[in-house]
């Protein structure tokens, strides 16, 4: 028996239908052995050294300790089981870094006695699998010492500086190689836009017509001065950046300008320009452009980007009992494509579109810093293989990213579009000054690879104007229809993106295809970014982290920096560069680098704790300070023990934190101090207070850290509803959510209590843990128990009113309905539930469309089942 291994099991159940019975395929479950994560694991022997924390040897070689992990164990037991029945092993590991390390580790622990080959394919298909056979190899032990060299760096960088933050800033923080440089990207943008200042800007648009159809133009220059457009403003700043010849205009300027370009002064055409353009097709997708594009197209973030790329890797179920990957490796930072790709993309295009959409293969250079991972780009593991083919075998969003992979793949071996593109400058004269107009019109001519990514390209058109034509004047075939100011103001930079982001790291050369979805997942899992919208945001801890982290280690979060150092890594695959003493060097220092450990020794004394200053108190004029503290977050104004202070709620971001809005918190807070009524039936004084989760009301006093107040226990708290301001709750209605959760009644059939009240999600009603939203707060203290039981009684269909009845079932004559589900819209007809495509708006869904959506479902369904199951006994 030849046992192969692999990283999953569905890698491995793909790979298997493809080869013999003498083989057998089993998954490592991706790495068995890595550095411990926790000193419990750190080997009892070496838990004296000096070192043990870091498990790596830097008194010696910087050779790290690896261990098995608990959760690995019974893995590498099956794996050594399986291994003495064989009479080869084949390591089938992914074909980067990572996969070349994984079957390193593997033979470390296995210990095999038996040949063993190395061997790599970027697609999991029959064929690829044959090549991959004969053309078996060792592992690479350069590519792994790169892996391992990046792996131990990556420990020491995280483990010497995350206790700087616990110290400095909170427990349990952490700083890492990339994820820093992400974090300096997300936080420098933040402050750029602090520091922005919008400025307005005018111009004129005018409204010609000609032939029923109108078309704008817009002012250019007055005289001979260039009228003001966005790009003569500072993109980072919003100053003005242009030069004396530039010329900015105010609303009243721009009116003016407006109103003495009617229709009452002469216009003339005076420069007509025609020219031929050529679009090009963009190279297939990497690892980074694929992410873009699904964030973009189809609203995936990256991290679900990858995990539909990684099933489309590794495997569908075809039918018939045949299955097969649907694309190759998605981690990889190439654009190549193979000869067979190219050869199979030829006969596509000229198949589907016609000869005059092909013109020979294209190939495209990477333009990555250094590309290293996979050798080719992602595409379909057969160009031929349509997405309509593979409809019905996919999950929606499946189908969405193989289609854009798909048409992607094939547009890029397309000829150019080919578009005519019109500029017209159009002059009107008036006495106080000759005022130049330009319009600009285009039309699609041959739509080459827009053909294939089914993109329909809206034409401008103008009239067939010449130069020296007269405008506006009875009889001209070109009217005047109006013209007025149109006012503008420069806009902020943007907020990265997670796509955004990881094109940035892309573009730095920081990080590699493998780590970027990682990288962004870290910043956000350790509250240092948080999303609002798709905008990645950072968080005061974020914030302080950066500032303390740029102002005493900014060696070690400079962008340029952590570009070098994977540059370093790559030179220690390619056998240039030794690992040792990179390592070395980076930790301890050399004649040129101080070094980490230094370096931190030096300015920890030095290291005070992170301000994030937010301006000057517009009443007092003290400063304003964001103090991060054990579990809050609080404003500071003034310093010493008498400052004021104020935990700020956990969505309130530094964009919206302005000098104003802290006074407002820090009065609150003040009144917060002060009774707003009494409990008639414990005594205890109500206050309104504000909290980390926004304002509250709270039932008598807190002790210390809010815990035990003056009646022996932790007071009552119970939040605003949303859309109630602090200071527009009443004494009255204080009471009120004070007594919440209000017993409604006991249910006459259960005899259990049901009660209203208001939680996370708003008002509801509740029966032994069986909650049903109610919409209106006041709802809360109207509701009556028929009711609310009936609520509760009624079956929940994932807590959502149906948006539509499409219509009956034309087989089985059930409802079909569409809901809101927690992963978008869907249909169901109380037995099959299938997703609504994101192209398809879900109230337009038709019976047929609906019953379609249906079957898919059932078929994808019926055949996991099928597949699951294991073979009948004879």
């Amino acid at each position: 028996m030849k046992l192969v291994i692999v990283e999953s099991p569905a890698k491995a159940k793909t790979i298997e239908k493809f080869l013999g019975p003498e083989y057998r395929v089993a998954a490592s479950y991706g790495h068995i052995r890595d550095l411990p994560s926790s000193a419990k694991e750190v080997p009892s022997e070496l838990r004296k050294k000096d070192w043990a924390r870091l498990a790596v040897d830097t008194d010696g070689d910087f050779s790290p300790v690896y261990v098995v992990p608990s959760e690995n164990k019974k893995h590498v037991t099956a794996l050594k089981k399986l291994l003495k029945d064989a009479d080869e092993l084949l390591l089938a590991t992914d074909e980067d870094r990572e996969g070349e390390a994984i079957s390193w580790h593997l033979l470390e622990v296995l210990k095999p006695t038996v040949p063993v080959r190395r061997i790599t394919f970027h697609e999991i298909t029959r064929s690829a699998i044959e090549r991959a056979l004969d053309h078996a190899r060792d592992v690479d032990t350069q590519l792994v010492q790169a892996q391992e060299a990046r792996r131990v760096l990556d420990r020491l960088f995280g483990y010497s500086l995350s206790p700087v933050l616990w110290k400095r800033v909170r427990t349990k923080l952490s700083a890492g190689r990339v994820q820093s440089a992400a974090l300096r990207l997300v936080v420098e943008r933040e402050e750029e836009r602090l520091a922005f200042r919008s400025t307005a800007y005018w111009d004129v648009l005018a409204t010609l017509a000609a032939e029923g159809e109108e078309f704008p133009a817009r002012l250019v220059a007055l005289d001979d001065r260039r009228v003001a457009t966005s790009r003569d403003f500072d993109s980072t700043t919003g100053a003005f950046a242009g030069g004396d010849e530039v010329v900015i205009l105010d609303e009243e300027w721009a009116t003016q300008v407006a109103e003495q370009s009617s229709a009452s002064v002469p216009w003339t055409v005076t420069d007509v320009e025609r020219k031929s353009t050529r679009q090009r097709p963009q190279p297939p997708f990497t690892t980074s452009t694929l992410q873009q594009a699904a964030s973009s197209k189809l609203r995936m973030s990256p991290r679900q980007a990858m995990r539909v790329a990684q099933f489309l890797y590794e495997g569908v179920d075809l039918g018939g009992g045949e299955r097969e990957g649907l694309i190759t490796y998605m981690r990889t930072d190439s654009t190549t494509l193979s000869n067979e790709a190219l050869a199979e993309a030829a006969t596509v295009i000229k198949g589907r579109w016609g000869a005059e959409y092909h013109d020979g293969p294209r190939r495209y250079k990477t333009k990555a810093r250094s590309a290293q991972e996979a050798h080719e780009a992602i595409r379909p593991t057969h160009m031929n293989r349509t997405p309509e083919q593979v409809k019905r075998l996919l999950e929606p969003e499946q189908f969405a990213l193989y289609d854009l992979i798909w048409r992607r793949s094939v547009a890029s071996q397309m000829v150019d579009a080919r578009i005519d593109r019109t500029t017209v400058e159009l002059t009107a004269k008036a006495s106080e000054g000759s005022y130049r107009y330009r319009a600009s019109g285009s039309v699609l001519r041959f739509p080459g690879f827009l053909e294939a990514l089914g993109r329909e390209t809206e034409d401008v058109l103008l009239p067939d104007l010449a130069e020296g034509q007269s405008v506006g004047a009875p009889g001209d075939g070109v009217q005047l229809t109006s013209v007025a100011a149109d006012g503008h103001e420069t806009r902020p930079p943007a907020r990265f993106t997670e796509a955004s982001l990881v094109r940035k790291l892309e573009e730095l050369g920081i990080g590699r295809p493998s780590t970027y979805t990682p990288t962004i997942s870290t910043i956000q899992d350790r509250e240092y970014v948080v999303k609002k919208g798709n905008a990645l945001v950072p968080t005061y801890v974020g914030m302080a982290v950066m500032r303390l982290l740029r102002g005493h280690f900014p060696h070690y979060v400079e962008l340029q920096f952590t570009a070098q150092l994977e540059e370093t890594l790559d030179g220690i695959a390619d056998g240039d560069v030794d690992s040792t003493a990179f390592l070395a060097g980076f930790y301890k220092g050399d004649g040129e680098e101080e070094g980490l450990v230094n370096r931190i020794k030096e300015e920890l004394p030095r290291i005070d704790y992170p301000l994030i200053p937010v301006g000057i108190d517009p009443a007092t004029g003290e400063p304003l300070h964001v103090r991060i503290g054990k579990s809050n977050v609080f404003v500071q104004r003034g310093d010493g023990e008498d400052a004021d202070r104020v935990t700020l709620p956990r969505d309130l971001l530094i964009d919206e934190l302005t000098p104003e809005r802290v006074a407002d918190l820090i009065e609150l807070q003040k009144r917060g101090d002060a009774p707003l009524a009494r409990d008639p039936e414990t005594g205890l004084d109500v206050f309104v207070k504000i909290g980390p989760y926004g304002p509250y009301v709270q039932l008598g006093k807190a002790g210390k850290a809010g815990k035990a107040g003056e009646d022996g226990e932790k007071p009552k708290r119970v939040s605003l509803p949303r859309g109630l301001e602090p200071q527009d709750v009443t004494p009255e209605l204080a009471l009120k959510l004070v007594s919440l959760p209000r017993l409604i009644g006991i249910d006459p059939e259960t005899k259990e209590p049901v009660n209203a009240g208001l939680g996370r999600y708003g008002p509801y009603v509740e029966r032994n843990r069986t909650f049903r939203s109610i919409g209106a707060f006041e709802r809360i203290f109207e509701i009556g128990l028929e009711e609310a039981i009936q609520l509760i009684n009624a079956k929940k269909s994932r807590g959502k009113v149906a948006l539509k009845e499409i219509g009956e079932h034309p087989e089985s004559g059930a409802m079909i309905r569409a809901f809101e589900g927690r992963y978008g819209p869907y249909v169901t007809d109380g037995k099959v539930n299938a997703t609504i495509p994101k192209t398809q708006d879900p109230l337009s869904v038709t019976v047929d469309q609906a019953v379609e959506l249906l079957a898919g479902a059932a078929e994808r369904k019926k055949k996991k089942r099928a597949g699951g199951r294991k073979p009948a006994k004879t």
